[in-house]
């Protein structure tokens, strides 16, 4: 997890918490928190680089749409930055 971007992080957030996006739901997801457009050419080159670090698995909803989902080893990583984020935030 550390060395991915913070947008990286983002993404793979908001594949955890849904069930199969598409891409095109995880661009609508992360354009309400930034309160901005993701373009195609920002959103897609990061979701391939979380599934070569075997973070996010790809695969086909038909032949337009892709589906994101985590994978264990992404949700470990997402567990462990929490364990360590936990160490200097206490709400």
């Amino acid at each position: 997890m550390h060395d991915l971007t913070g947008f990286q992080r983002d993404l793979l957030y908001v594949i955890a918490g849904a069930d199969r996006p598409s891409g095109q739901t995880v661009k609508d997801e992360v354009e309400k928190y930034y309160s901005s457009e993701i373009n195609h050419g920002r959103l897609y080159p990061n979701l391939d680089t979380l599934v070569n670090k075997e973070l996010v698995e790809k695969g086909q909803l038909d032949r337009r749409t892709n589906y994101y989902a985590i994978t264990e080893a992404g949700r470990e990583q997402i567990e462990a930055r929490r364990e360590w984020e936990e160490q200097y935030v206490d709400f």
